[in-house]
């Protein structure tokens, strides 16, 4: 019984020191016939510790064809030695070192348009690339091809021969294969996802040469609608003679709740004031890529603004939409404004769309008599809209949108008491992100209007101030016939939910009917945190006119919160 105790014990004692030496690192010296410099070591990046033997053959193996990227083409390895228990040497034979490629090509592979995507050194019939260059170009070229539909072309170089000093020349072999496009499209998963979607909002369409990285964004772009998600990257079947393209989509909720609860002193009554604001977003319900949007704002001062739009996209799997929308604006018991609109929409390309339309407005005088100094009358306006907007999106559950640029105009007449005059209204408004890095960021947003008119009326104006404007002001506290506004932002990103920003904001307006000229200047901080019931936003911003004083009591905090259900 002892000698099965004492066996099991040195049997234990074994294992373990086994375990120990196999799990001993082993290191890699690496000699060559030539010495390198220490930027060459550095671009060959070698690895030097190894966990067994096997990883570190491997290494030393695959740093002969390294060298051979860097043009010493003749290199080979020498030997692979033990030195000791845990170092080996590997002994390599480098050759002569060539600085530059020269490969021939056959005219008609590729057009000289093409080859100067990679290099400026291009001929009738060679290209000279350095040899630090070589696999980025083939690559680049071979995704030429496949962009055009030939997804099964390969590229590779034969009949090396050394021609001239520092100089390698090759043969370019081209296997285009057959010229592929999207014969059919089928979508998995969400079977009654609108399927004009794939064609006009991502241009997905029938007939298109196949380009499996193109597919890949466009896969993205449809992820960006808010109403999908995308469980995986699209996949082909490349049948004999047809090429079919699934998708793989399922339904998201995206409606959307935004609330915002605002509160500041009053400077007449000092006492704290109240503003709120709702923001109903019901999207793709009928599985059609209808929205109906209702917005409602209200503040301390009696100021009411509502809104409603529907917007039904690509009627009968064509281009076309239409979009209705009904706006109406009270301030206090002066006046209350009327507009609706009704807008035919066209998707020119996936990004941009223009619309025409038309748009009558009517606004009402509320006081019982006129008041000195206030432009306030009973009007009503009839115009041609028309206008162009570029989306581009990005898979950002922070920062969805990346740009987005809207052009509007309309053209008109307006009349009051028995007196019509022409009428022009300009708006232009374009936001875009700069990203640094993932963490750091800036954002910069423009919002311009004007109105071209002989005369004007205090109800007719534009309104602007407040936290989807400048920010630091009451909301639609400003009446301006022009007015430009830039908002600025310095991001950084915590984590893929959290970030802080800077806000600083510049604005400039006029009011032809008190004959005034001002600039505008909002400084602040504020968060956005991605919660599980939405995204949570805080701003914290001073507003002051030009020449006014810093004043604790004209700051604004505002709290809203996203939140999709």
């Amino acid at each position: 019984m002892r000698h099965i105790f004492y066996i099991f014990i040195y049997l234990n004692i074994y294992t373990l020191l086994i375990a120990t030496a196999e799990a001993q690192d082993l290191y890699l010296e690496i000699n060559t016939s030539t010495p390198l410099s220490e930027s060459l070591k550095d671009s060959l990046e070698i690895g030097v510790t190894f966990r067994d033997y096997t990883s570190l053959q491997q290494e030393a193996d695959s740093l002969q064809y390294r060298f051979h990227y860097m043009g010493f083409i003749e290199a080979t390895l020498e030997s692979l030695q033990k030195k000791n228990d845990s170092t080996y040497t590997a002994q390599y034979i480098l050759g002569e070192k060539f600085r530059h490629l020269k490969i021939y090509y056959r005219p008609g592979q590729f057009s000289k348009k093409e080859l100067l995507q990679i290099t400026n050194e291009v001929e009738d019939e060679h290209i000279i690339l350095p040899f630090a260059a070589v696999e980025p170009s083939l690559v680049k070229l071979n995704s030429l091809k496949t962009t055009k539909g030939n997804a099964f072309a390969r590229i590779s170089l034969s009949e090396f021969r050394k021609e001239g000093p520092d100089v390698i020349a090759v043969n370019l072999l081209l296997e285009e294969g057959a010229v592929r496009q999207i014969d059919s499209i089928a979508v998995k998963g969400y079977e009654k996802f609108p399927k004009s979607f794939l064609k006009h909002y991502a241009g997905i369409k029938k007939g298109k040469p196949f380009n499996r990285n193109k597919l890949n964004k466009q896969n993205d772009i449809l992820n960006s609608l808010g109403f999908v998600n995308t469980l995986k990257a699209p996949e082909v079947l490349f049948g004999k003679e047809k090429t079919t393209v699934y998708f793989y989509l399922e339904k998201r909720n995206h409606n959307l709740f935004d609330g915002i609860l605002g509160f500041a002193t009053n400077e007449e009554t000092n006492r704290l004031q109240f503003n709120g604001y709702l923001n109903l977003e019901l999207n793709n319900n009928l599985n059609f890529g209808e929205q109906l949007l209702v917005n409602y704002k209200a503040d301390g001062n009696e100021q009411q603004n509502f809104r409603a739009r529907t917007k039904l996209p690509y009627l009968f799997g064509s281009p076309m939409g239409v979009e209705l929308e009904l706006k109406i604006f009270k301030r206090d018991s002066t006046f209350v404004t009327t507009d609706q609109i009704a807008r035919v929409t066209y998707q020119i390309t996936p990004p941009s769309s223009a619309y025409v339309g038309y748009k009558a407005s009517e606004s009402s005088n509320l006081l019982d008599e006129a008041l000195a100094g206030n432009a306030v009358e009973d009007y009503a306006a009839k115009f041609f809209v028309s206008g162009l907007q570029f989306v581009k999106t990005q898979n950002d559950p922070l920062f969805p949108s990346k740009t987005n640029v809207a052009l509007d105009a309309e053209f008109g007449t307006r009349e009051f008491s028995s007196n019509k005059e022409d009428q022009t209204r300009l708006s232009l408004w374009a936001a875009t992100i700069f990203e640094l890095n993932y963490n750091n960021s800036v954002f910069i947003q423009n919002n311009t209007s004007v109105i071209l008119s002989d005369t004007f009326l205090t109800n007719e104006l534009y309104r602007f101030g407040g936290i989807n404007s400048i920010r630091g002001f009451n909301e639609n506290s400003i009446d301006a016939t022009l007015y430009a506004v830039i908002n600025t932002e310095y991001r950084y990103r915590f984590s893929q939910g959290f970030y802080l920003h800077s806000i600083i904001d510049v604005g400039y307006f006029e009011n032809e009917i008190n004959q005034l000229e001002q600039q505008l200047y909002s400084f602040g901080i504020g968060l956005g945190l991605l919660t599980k019931t939405g995204l949570l936003k805080f701003s914290f911003a001073n507003g002051i006119f030009e020449n006014q004083n810093f004043n604790l009591s004209n700051t604004k905090i505002h709290l809203s919160l996203t939140s999709r259900f």
